[in-house]
């Protein structure tokens, strides 16, 4: 499957092609630039499954392939987060994912600032393109996500008219994605002895999809509170079935 692209800012037409990962292409071991970074995907990631969110035919990973073959060079990048809402094929383990090959193309794509330059900003399209240039014209993902952990910026850009536009955030500081049903936003506190900001996610009612920890918590106070009731209305709780 091929497509050409022609972009206002060159004559250049770019050739696009969908095609598996070759066997003997190296995806690049891109190392995580700080501990944060996967604190940071995989509590995006815990939440979501708590809620029951999560659903076998979606594809939600971080550090993760996205391959697109560009005038006959195969590219590679990996986001820190990415949602495909629907994959042809349910597998167990993945190396790499080609949109339009084997499914959806990614619905959003986070990334994390760290303290060296990473490229998120980057429009270079010659080889090897820069990531918003990939992410925007190459796959032209509708929701690119870029978040600065460390003073808790959250950009949040949408495709329209095939360039990304920064959006802002509601009246609560959050961002609805409408593929998703849930609104993104920031959050600071600690997790796992990591204080600072975080992404969050909330329900269309508002509500936060909770941690495991804070899910738990929530639970005992629920319990201390029927506690407290019962012994007020002079029922023994051991008593009771």
């Amino acid at each position: 499957m091929a497509t050409q692209l022609g972009e206002a800012k060159s004559s250049t037409e770019l050739v696009i092609s969908w095609e598996a990962l070759p066997a003997d292409f190296q995806l690049e071991d891109e190392p995580v630039e700080n501990t944060g970074q996967p604190l940071l995907a995989g509590a995006l990631r815990e939440s979501l499954e708590i809620s029951g969110f999560i659903q076998p035919q979606m594809l939600i990973a971080s550090n993760f392939g996205l391959c697109a073959t560009i005038n006959g060079q195969f590219v590679a990048k990996a986001p820190d987060w990415v949602y495909v809402p629907l994959v042809n094929q349910v597998l167990g383990e993945r190396k790499s994912y080609t949109p339009n090959l084997e499914g959806d193309i990614p619905a959003v794509v986070m990334e994390f600032l760290s303290d060296t330059e990473g490229g998120e900003y980057s429009f270079k399209r010659t080889y090897p393109p820069g990531k918003w240039f990939f992410y925007e014209q190459i796959l032209q993902v509708p929701i690119y996500v870029i978040f600065d952990p460390n003073g808790g910026l959250l950009e949040f850009y949408q495709l329209e008219n095939r360039r990304y536009e920064l959006k802002q955030p509601d009246e609560n500081g959050r961002h609805w994605i409408d593929s998703m049903g849930l609104f993104l936003g920031t959050w600071q506190g600690t997790k796992e002895a990591r204080t600072g900001y975080w992404l969050r996610w909330w329900d269309e009612a508002g509500n936060l999809l909770l941690w495991a920890v804070e899910q738990i918590e929530q639970e005992r106070q629920q319990k201390e509170r029927l506690i407290a009731y019962l012994q007020s209305q002079g029922i023994d709780p051991n008593n009771l079935p």
